[in-house]
């Protein structure tokens, strides 16, 4: 099959205005300035009206132009955004401290807000019936050994099948479909508790499907800012898969599904796993000292600690350990990780990321060691919707740099 990376009318030989102009992703008289700096060659035929350009000549003009804006000077893969902003120990979503989100709202209102500029106090997204129908009947036809990441995978495709208008890219269809879409996964996972399950708000009725005991209200409020904290983190792995899909103008629940494989992996989304089965070892030998040198002699690195967009602690931690001191369950999974810390910082000085935070409190709460990763994927879901929405108003394909070939160098003999 053939590789359609190309838009349609660069196939052709000659290009109009418009044609030239859409594939450029630039206003027509942009054209005629690449023409005056010698970037293009226009053409008029005798009688013709307009100029034609020469269709290889453009597409060769808008391959230079991708490189050059998704590339920063250092040869960086750099994409243009403004969701998302690190900067040293502090993390911003458009401008606003993470932290003082978290604080203040829910993770339904700083979605809402993230999406569309406005906050709404009190938003809750419902799942569609249809839509969650679907998904629960593909969960539930999965084997019984399958994981988290497994159904949700197939809940996201489940959704999107019973979904008609998918294919609508509108900022309103793509709106609605990220508002029902993320209540349909957390719907579509089973039960372990009856508690909550017909809350209104997201976080309980995320908490019934990862942990056997109801959450008092002080467990329930560190859920959902780490809802909150875990909705975008810059362009991570599987946010740049997101982008990829968008510009190719994949649909919602497409992106969605992008963005879960690459989450899927144990250096992103997984790795509050590794952190979560540390903190169980050192609560059972009594010994943060015993488990770190494992970790250390088999030249393992100690889950849970330092993180690269930070030379210090990572903010999202900061504030879960923060809400997670008023837990009275959470203080030995607390003060493990407290020790696991302090013991490594003996050998090297690294900080506390989100995923040691993460594991604290599944710990604490008693759910299975995968549980922080669907918290994960749940709250990154609204940020990828973000970022979709981001890339749909920006040039189609863009996200096509070219490959460095170091293969044999043609022709070569038949094989």
């Amino acid at each position: 099959m053939a590789d359609h990376d190309t838009a349609p009318d660069a196939t052709g030989q000659r290009m109009n205005t418009r044609e030239a102009a859409e594939r450029l992703g630039v206003k027509p008289e942009t054209v005629y300035a690449y023409v005056s700096r010698g970037q293009l060659t226009s053409h008029r035929e005798p009688g013709g009206r307009g100029s034609t350009f020469d269709a290889k000549e453009v597409e060769a003009l808008a391959r230079r132009n991708g490189r050059r804006e998704l590339f920063g000077g250092d040869g960086e893969l750099a994409v243009r955004t403004g969701i998302t902003l690190t900067d040293r120990d502090h993390c911003y979503f458009r401008g606003v401290d993470t932290e003082e989100l978290a604080a203040h709202y829910s993770y339904e209102e700083v979605a809402e807000w993230l999406w569309t500029g406005e906050l709404r106090r009190g938003t809750h997204f419902t799942a569609p019936y249809d839509a969650l129908s679907a998904a629960r009947r593909a969960v539930q036809a999965l084997p019984a050994h399958c994981g988290p990441m497994d159904r949700l995978q197939v809940a996201v495709i489940a959704s999107a099948a019973a979904d008609p208008l998918r294919f609508d890219l509108s900022e309103g269809a793509v709106l609605a479909t990220a508002r029902s879409l993320i209540p349909t996964l957390v719907g579509a996972l089973p039960t372990k508790s009856s508690s909550q399950q017909n809350a209104d708000a997201l976080a309980p009725r995320l908490w019934c499907r990862l942990a056997s005991e109801p959450a008092d209200t002080a467990a329930l409020r560190v859920l959902d800012a780490a809802l909150v904290l875990l909705i975008d983190h810059d362009l991570a792995a599987s946010t740049l898969a997101v982008r990829v899909a968008a510009s190719a103008r994949a649909h919602p629940y497409a992106i969605v599904s992008a963005g879960f494989g690459a989450l899927d992996g144990a250096l992103h989304g997984a790795a509050s796993g590794l952190a979560h089965r540390m903190l169980l070892e050192v609560l059972e030998r009594g010994s943060a000292t015993a488990v770190v040198a494992d970790h250390l002699r088999a030249g393992r690195r100690v889950p849970g600690l330092g993180h690269r967009l930070y030379p210090g602690e990572d903010p999202r931690a900061r504030a879960l350990f923060g809400l997670l001191a008023d837990v009275p369950t959470a203080q030995p999974a607390l003060q493990a990780a407290r020790r696991v810390i302090t013991t490594t910082a003996r050998h090297t000085e690294l900080h506390a990321n989100v995923d040691l935070a993460l594991a604290v409190l599944t710990v604490a709460a008693g759910m299975p060691p995968e549980a922080g990763e669907t918290i994960f994927a749940i709250a990154r879901t609204a940020g990828w919707i973000a970022h979709a929405l981001e890339e749909y108003g920006e040039r189609p394909l863009r996200m096509r740099p070219s490959g460095h070939y170091q293969g044999p160098r043609p022709p070569q003999p038949l094989p």
